[in-house]
């Protein structure tokens, strides 16, 4: 049950997710049913694990598993979407709502700073290299995230990071059978952007910012406020009030009796949008004695809140599995997918985001042209013209309207992506079995970006086109020799192997512009050639591996692994690197003296030590020198751009993992509770030279990071009967993230500070000091020595002279998701509300509209109201006034809470009687609604809450709230 410490503490939890825990307290409830404990095969299920799958009672690693029922149908474009407050220790952050974008995965912290810390996909036992959105999350079967080194060292350098098995659907023993799905919905904003002032307010403290700005000592303030009156509409460069007032605020700051704004136009309403979404899934599937299969066709059509953006893909799978001789089985899988995402610019502080356009520019600025009394101005056809604002300062992005260019632009990138995988399987004996199995993933991508010659900035150079074209090319071998014996109380299993990875990588672009026509959107059109370039990369990744597993009497477990690899990222020198892994187990309720206790229907404890490398650089030449080639008066010139590192070597990862797993009340509750600790040893750093050298640095293996927390999760059966059947699943975990190494003191990396005892994501900002109440300037905090050698704290109004601070993590102490399903005859509910307690998020994208005046025509927040007066001098906004102070600079006056909770799914169907549609050959028919981020429950309103991992907003796509409508039907 919610304590009254925890309801009083300072901790600030979402009322929604206090509702949530309540319902955990709940004892479950027991009625004469039929069957009311949870069967015993569910509790030990089988697992997909390293190369195979196993018992999960037996099992050494850390695993966690998410059914299909929980990723299926959910309306999300890939499965890193479906996969936040699924699984403890695992976070998904969706930082963009952008269609067809991929959320960031990070299993048990952030395991490096140079290297990347993205675990490793596998699917259907082969690891992936293609686009993640390539994968139908109504394909999936389960998905099982491996944690430790137990569970993942098998798969070496390249499961460092963890590991997420992702197991496709195959066809079933008997019947055919065909499944259809279909969902239609809509999309909105899931968070309201941040308020602004009206063209009321927006005229009045404008004519006080230039009245502030005016004011001096040779000019009083009457003066100064006629200045302002008279200039108010210049500097601004537009009247919305009419010819009636052309000075519509008067030398008082007041706007005149009568005045009115003749339009209000809202930019958001003309490039943002309620958007459609259609998805449709078909799949076939049937096997008999000796085989099975499984083919799938998938649509879907997800158009973005952003005008002209969206994403939209054609799918298809096919998997057959045959058991064409007593000692053979083969299989192969293959898919293809072909998708073209519409994707405007929405992730930077240029002038053609259109997320940023349509906060900064105010309504007041007409996105169509406008008579003099407030009309809109029509062309031959009737239709309005739209207003590109030459007249608009810059800062409020003069001469543009992307309203009118982006449905003559192009902002497209095409992708066909081919997955193959095929295997032979023998069996040379009952207990011995070789797997040879191969892999191919094909990515060719096309980016195709044009700015029409007609309207607009590109009209200024005649348009212009840039292609780009990659080609993504990787294949896997994998041989598996597994022996598998029982003798008596005695079980063994073994497992060696060899792996081989090769991926290589191509990419060319090319721009042009000057079109002499419009609607020709190639370079072959354009006249004027901008650049050419090109490159190439390859990988070679060479592996050998062995598992030992035994267990006696089915109680006591321990396994052994070592992986092997070599990578030419590195040296041949240092080019191999070994990991390896111990592990253990103890099934405690299979002893008698836990029995007889009579409370725990499963109870094992479990632990594990490892390490695993990381080689996943930023470079694909770690230990050779690299140069860059110029073009010098029409002569080729050659530069180095960096140093050889010949001694340059594997990230290590050193893993900890302990663990236990019970089940209590006739299994009506079942839970695990781990903690981990994960140390990143050599991590790469950039080690500083002097730049008279021609070098800022070089690479070298110094640092050292640790990742350490606490896991719980739990899943109870509160209620169930014959009709009725109500589960609820917890999952939390705490992080500690700690640089215990560095190659020197501290290294400043733009709002952060890496530090030895602190974490990779430290902000190192000024520490804001308020307003000065005598004069409306901002203050930031100071810290100095005096001639005594003490520390003496003062403040500033200039952002040079502050001093730097740190100002807390951006990394969360707790994340979690409850999830919670009801049944009852034949309607079914299921909710999902993911949550994150501390952290902080530094907010630029509200910067941008808190200008202290020093930027006319540019839109004001609604806090501008509260700026600072004669009238009232204690206030956290500075007086405004045209002469820029630096006050929206980063500091810890722009960090907010990142503490937030969202109800990311909720769905409801309900099943209709078998006699309503036997006669039709349905064997199942369903209707649906469900919902996906419907509710999100935060402090600062404006700012999408579920950011980028190191906290800082850019002004990207905010997270859509979708509502889509279905029906399922099985023949």
């Amino acid at each position: 049950m919610i304590s009254e410490k925890l309801i009083n503490s300072r901790i600030w939890i979402p009322p929604v997710a206090v509702f949530f825990l309540g319902i955990i307290g709940v004892s479950g409830q027991t009625t004469k049913a039929k069957k009311d404990t949870v069967q015993a095969k569910e509790i030990d299920e089988v697992v997909v694990v390293a190369y195979g799958k196993a018992k999960r009672t037996s099992y050494t690693g850390s695993v966690a598993t998410i059914s299909s029922d929980k990723i299926n149908n959910r309306p999300v474009n890939n499965i890193t979407k479906a996969l936040e407050g699924q699984v403890a220790g695992l976070q998904a952050v969706s930082s963009s709502g952008q269609p067809g974008s991929v959320a960031s995965v990070r299993i048990r912290g952030i395991g490096s700073v140079s290297a990347s810390s993205d675990p490793l996909y596998v699917i259907d036992g082969i690891p992936f290299d293609g686009n993640i959105n390539t994968i139908s999350p109504n394909d999936i079967e389960s998905i099982s995230v491996l944690k430790d080194a137990s569970a993942s060292a098998l798969y070496g350098s390249r499961g460092a990071n963890g590991v997420i098995l992702v197991t496709t659907k195959s066809g079933k023993k008997g019947e055919s059978r065909i499944n259809f799905n279909m969902s239609q919905g809509f999309s909105s904003r899931a968070v309201k952007d941040y308020k602004q002032v009206s063209t009321d307010q927006y005229f009045q403290l404008y004519w006080e910012a230039l009245r502030n700005g005016y004011q001096s000592n040779l000019i009083s303030a009457q003066q100064a406020g006629q200045m302002a009156t008279d200039n108010l509409i210049n500097a601004l460069g537009i009247n919305p009030y009419g010819v009636d007032y052309s000075k519509p605020v008067g030398t008082d700051g007041k706007l005149l009796a009568g005045a009115k704004p003749l339009w209000n136009d809202n930019w958001a309403d003309v490039l943002q949008r309620v958007a459609s979404r259609n998805q449709v899934d078909l799949d076939f599937s049937g096997g008999s004695e000796k085989s099975n299969y499984y083919f799938s066709l998938g649509y879907l059509d997800d158009k973005g809140i952003a005008i002209e953006s969206g994403f939209k893909k054609y799918s298809t799978r096919l998997k057959l599995n045959s058991e064409v001789k007593k000692w053979l089985n083969v299989g192969a899988n293959l898919s293809y997918t072909n998708s073209i995402q519409f994707a405007p610019s929405s992730s930077d502080s240029s002038s053609d985001n259109i997320i940023n356009v349509g906060r900064i520019i105010p309504s007041f600025y007409p996105y169509y042209e406008r008579n003099a009394d407030g009309s809109q101005k029509l062309d031959l056809n009737g239709n309005p013209i739209f207003d590109f604002g030459s007249y608009r300062p810059t800062s409020a992005f003069q001469n543009q309207n992307l309203a009118a260019t982006l449905p003559l632009d192009k902002n497209e990138n095409r992708e066909d992506n081919f997955s193959g995988k095929g295997f032979l399987d023998f069996s040379f004996l009952p207990e011995l079995k070789f797997k040879s199995s191969f892999s191919v993933d094909l990515v060719n991508y096309n980016g195709h970006y044009y700015t029409n010659p007609l309207l607009g900035q590109g009209a200024e150079i005649g348009g212009s086109v840039t292609k780009t074209n990659s080609r993504t090319f990787s294949y896997t071998t994998s041989n598996i020799l597994t022996y598998d014996k029982k003798f008596g109380q005695h079980h063994f299993n073994a497992l060696a192997g060899q792996e081989f990875y090769h991926y290589e990588y191509q990419t060319i672009s090319g721009s042009r512009s000057q079109f002499s026509l419009p609607y020709y959107y190639e370079p072959a059109a354009a006249s004027l050639l901008g650049g050419f370039t090109g490159s190439s990369d390859k990988l070679g990744l060479l592996s050998f591996l062995g598992k030992i597993e035994y267990d006696y009497q089915n109680k006591y477990f321990i396994s052994g692994s070592v992986r092997s690899d070599g990578s030419s990222r590195f040296s041949p020198d240092n080019r191999w690197g070994t990991f390896w892994s111990v592990g253990g187990s103890w099934k405690a309720s299979s002893e008698n003296f836990i029995k007889d206790l009579n409370v725990f229907n499963q109870l094992t404890l479990r632990a594990s030590y490892g390490g695993q490398g990381n080689d996943k650089l930023k470079t694909y030449y770690a230990y050779q020198s690299l140069y860059t080639f110029y073009n010098n008066l029409g002569e080729p010139g050659t530069v180095a751009n960096k140093l050889p590192t010949p001694d340059l070597k594997w990230e290590t990862n050193i893993n900890l993992n302990v663990g236990l797993e019970f089940a209590i009340l006739n299994n009506r509750i079942k839970g695990n509770v781990e903690y981990f600790k994960r140390e990143s040893q050599n991590l790469l750093f950039e080690m500083p030279l002097a730049p008279s050298l021609g070098f800022t640095g070089f690479q070298a293996n110094i640092g050292k990071l640790q990742n350490s927390g606490f896991e719980f999760s739990l899943f109870t059966t509160p209620f169930r009967t014959k009709d009725f059947e109500w589960n609820v699943d917890v999952n939390l975990s705490t992080l500690s993230n700690t640089i215990t190494k560095l190659p020197k003191g501290s290294i400043i990396s733009g709002t952060k500070l890496l530090r030895e005892e602190g974490s990779v994501y430290d902000f190192y900002l000024p520490t804001w000091a308020g307003v000065d109440p005598s004069n409306g300037k901002p203050l930031w905090k100071t810290i100095t020595t005096d001639a005594n050698g003490q520390t003496v704290e003062g403040t500033t109004s200039e952002i040079g002279k502050a001093t730097r601070e740190i100002q807390g993590s951006s990394l969360p102490k707790l994340v979690g998701g409850i999830t919670t399903s009801l049944a009852y005859k034949n309607f079914d509910l299921s909710a999902l509300l993911t949550f994150r307690i501390g952290g902080k998020v530094l907010d630029t994208d509200y910067t941008s509209i808190l200008s202290g005046g020093n930027l006319p025509g540019r839109a004001w927040s609604e806090e501008m109201l509260n700026r600072w007066t004669p009238e009232n001098r204690y206030t956290d906004v500075p007086a405004l006034n045209t002469t820029t102070n630096n006050w929206t600079s980063a500091s810890s006056r722009f960090l907010y809470s990142a503490t937030y909770a969202r109800l990311k799914n909720v769905s409801i169907g309900y099943t209709l009687p078998s006699d309503y549609f036997e006669r039709l050959g349905l064997k199942k028919f369903r209707i649906y609604v469900q919902g996906e981020n419907l509710l999100t429950f935060y402090k600062h309103k404006g700012m999408d809450p579920e950011q980028t991992l190191d906290g800082t907003t850019y002004y990207r796509y905010p997270a859509m709230r979708t509502v889509t409508f279905g029906i399922q039907a099985t023949l």
